[in-house]
């Protein structure tokens, strides 16, 4: 399966992100093999950066690296998604300046709903930065569901336990992109957040030491 081929944008409504640079994942997989979604801000400004792309894309660079931190030996987005994980976007279109607008936001999580919906043993959501938490939360308010995730800065509740649909929810921080290797301390708390949702699944016996090795660099 691929997601790609089940969800997607019609009309493109938004106009503050650009849409040449739309991407939904397009790996094929199996879907009951996915119990962790990894969800990011947008799509790269350079589609040879996205999760999937070949080579050695920027957001398999730092994606990697938060595992590699949090103990897990894995050399590439493959070997995660062997694993059991999924790494998408919340929004599924390129930025055009730093921030994304709240509606933007808001009509991209029709497509992501969706998009997690194909997965039937899911059972970790990781909100990577505050446009994924966003995101979450407009679907459950679409529901008439309470918000996921409240408001607050991310170090302040990243520590109390959520849930969603039955799923366990960790707000935590952007982990694709070049600032990943800057913020040091945003990179122990990730590590720490990927360590912890590791062990709500039973990830792996690779991972026996999560949350115990010394982050590098």
């Amino acid at each position: 399966m691929k997601a790609s081929n089940c969800v997607s944008c019609k009309v493109f409504p938004c106009g503050d992100v650009r849409h040449e640079l739309y991407r939904v994942p397009d790996i094929d997989l199996e879907p009951s093999s996915i119990s962790i979604a990894m969800i990011s801000e947008a799509a790269p400004t350079k589609p040879e950066d996205y999760y999937y792309a070949d080579g050695n894309p920027l957001f398999q660079q730092t994606t990697v690296h938060a595992f590699r931190d949090a103990g897990v030996a894995a050399k590439s987005i493959l070997d995660l998604v062997k694993r059991g994980m999924y790494f998408t976007t919340a929004v599924k279109c390129g930025k055009t300046g730093y921030g994304i607008e709240s509606n933007t936001i808001k009509e991209c999580s029709l497509i992501l709903e969706k998009e997690l919906a194909l997965f039937p043993r899911l059972e970790v959501l990781m909100l990577m930065g505050d446009v994924a938490i966003k995101s979450i939360n407009h679907i459950a308010k679409r529901s008439g569901e309470e918000r996921v995730i409240p408001s607050g800065s991310t170090y302040k509740i990243r520590k109390n336990k959520y849930q969603f649909r039955g799923k366990r929810v960790y707000p935590s921080y952007l982990q694709a992109g070049t600032s990943f290797f800057i913020e040091k301390t945003k990179r122990r708390m990730i590590a720490e957040d990927i360590a912890s949702a590791i062990g709500v699944v039973k990830f792996g016996a690779s991972c026996s030491s999560l949350g115990n090795r010394r982050m590098k660099g």
